[in-house]
Formats: structure tokens, sequence, C-alpha cells
């Protein structure tokens, strides 16, 4: 893969509110030598959603015959789960075996855990058009450069540092199926055929908006539903824009993790750069993985895949 990517744009759940941040994104991808496609229903409004729902089943079935280097979401919010009886499995994997890599986050999960039950193809979690690179100002460098390294075929893993409460020595690495996404997206989906049945798996987790206690509630569905014990490792991203209360008394996200702790025989780390924030990573969803830590490092690592 050149650094020069085909990348067609597509708006599979939420219609676009803000549509001049999503043309930001597009002239800012366009800067970069990009070639960029924009599907005709981008900007299309039905309710809240980008169109009905043939609408977005056919803009995602444009996607996976696009035969782009890149899909990539202009944004998530709600509505893919949905379409998830409807989605195009077959093309979608056919358009991963020809080189497309379809990337998003958010409610864009959604897609991705039943792609990966129904599939085994492999999707990234990454950056969506408006809120990352249409941002006012300058995109965050390290977004660009892991979407530029996404692009390019050259991302080998990503890094970050962890608290220094959670320093680790002597830590041996170890490999797992990666996979996760949004918490509120994942625990919806238990119970259902488009969870992916992951055992011995390196589950990361992220949201937005949500209280502590609320996260707190939707991991005692996934560990009741016997999912959190199924993983060799969970990673905590970022869980950002709550506002914490009085009636809290001390609970808060950190409350969260140590209890979590207590739960499970996995290790839980935190502090991975991903999430609704604007550092962030480009993971594979569905791929192998080392996760590797030592002393506050932490690392996970897929080498090339192209």
């Amino acid at each position: 893969m050149t650094d020069r990517s085909r990348i067609y744009i597509f708006s599979p759940s939420s219609a676009v509110r803000d549509k001049p941040a999503v043309r930001r994104g597009i002239a800012r991808l366009r800067a970069l030598g990009h070639e960029v496609e924009l599907d005709p229903a981008t900007f299309a409004t039905h309710m809240r959603f980008a169109g009905d729902d043939d609408t977005r089943l056919a803009a995602i079935g444009r996607a996976a015959a696009s035969g782009a280097d890149i899909a990539l979401i202009t944004r998530g919010g709600y509505g893919l789960t949905r379409l998830l009886p409807r989605l195009p499995y077959k093309a979608i994997a056919k358009a991963v075996r020809g080189g497309t890599r379809f990337v998003g986050l958010s409610d864009f999960t959604a897609f991705q855990c039943a792609v990966l039950a129904k599939t085994g193809s492999v999707t990234w979690a990454g950056p969506a058009v408006g809120e990352d690179f249409g941002v006012e100002g300058e995109p965050d460098d390290i977004m660009q450069a892991c979407f530029e390294d996404l692009s390019s075929g050259q991302g080998e893993g990503a890094g970050w540092q962890l608290p220094a409460s959670e320093r680790v020595e002597g830590f041996r690495p170890f490999k797992g199926l990666l996979w996760g996404g949004n918490l509120a997206i994942l625990a919806t989906l238990v119970g259902t055929p488009w969870l992916p049945k992951v055992r011995g798996g390196i589950l990361f987790i992220e949201d937005v908006s949500e209280h502590p206690y609320r996260v707190e509630r939707m991991l005692t569905q996934m560990l009741y539903a016997g999912v959190l014990q199924q993983q060799k490792a969970i990673v905590f991203g970022q869980f950002n824009n709550y506002k914490l209360v009085p009636h809290d008394k001390g609970f808060r996200m950190k409350t969260v993790v140590e209890w979590l702790r207590t739960q499970v025989k996995a290790p839980v780390f935190t502090g991975l750069p991903f999430g609704h924030v604007p550092t962030k990573v480009a993971l594979p969803v569905g791929a192998e993985v080392h996760l590797a830590v030592e002393g506050r490092d932490a690392f996970l690592l897929w080498g090339h895949r192209h």
C-alpha cells in the first residue's frame, strides 16, 4: 500500500449535524494526499439517522464494493445495532480480503463486533472524519500519525504509559485476539449472535458521558454473562465527559477499576489512548496481538498487516 490511499467516506449511523466539521475533515484528508470519495448518502437524514435503514445499508454495501483502501465513517451516534441482521457480511468480508480497511469507533463497535462474530474479518478501531479530522484547529498529531501508519500499512503496534500505581515488573508478554470498543455497545450485544465468542482475548473498552456507576453496571452485565472471565486481559481506554456528584462520596472510575480487579483473574490495565478523545491510536479489531508491559510502558503489538 502506498502512502496515498483511496478513502471512501460513508455514514452508517447517526445523521451528520456538523457538516462543516466533516467537510473540514475531508479537506484535510485530501491535503494529506489521499484520494477521497463521498458516498452519495453521506449527508442523508431520516429522523436522527443518516438516512433510513435501507439507505444506510446501501451505503455500507457501496463502501464494501468501493475497492477503497479505507472505508471511514463520518461519525458514530446510534443506528448500527438495528441493521445487524441485514448487514452484507459476505460483501464486507470480501472487501476486507481485497484490502479494504473499515475504520471507525463509538457506534461502529456494533459493526465491528458483528463482522468479527460472523466472518472473523479484521476491522480497525480508529478515528472518524468529523470529530477527529474535522476539528477546528489542528487535528491531534498522534491520531493523525497512527492513521497515516494505518493507511500506508506501516503500523505495527501501539504503546502508552500506565499510571504509576499500575507499574508492573516481570510481566510475561502473551498473545490473544484483540477485540472490544465502546462499552455501552458491547453490553447491549451480550446474549445476541453479534457479540464475538472470544476466549483468551485482549478486551479493550472505552466510553463517553457515562458516569462510573453506569460503567460498572455495564461491566457487571458482561461479567455475569461470563464474558470478562474468558479474557486474558482487559484494557481500559478513555472514559471521559462525565460528572461526579456529591452523592458519589468517593465513588469514581478508579473505584470501578479496582472492583473489577477483584472479580477477574486477568490483569486489568488502564490509560490506553483510545476513545472519544483527540489522542487515539488505531487498533486492529479481531487480530492476534501481543500484550507486553515493562514498568509503566505498555504495548499492543501486531506487526505488519497488509
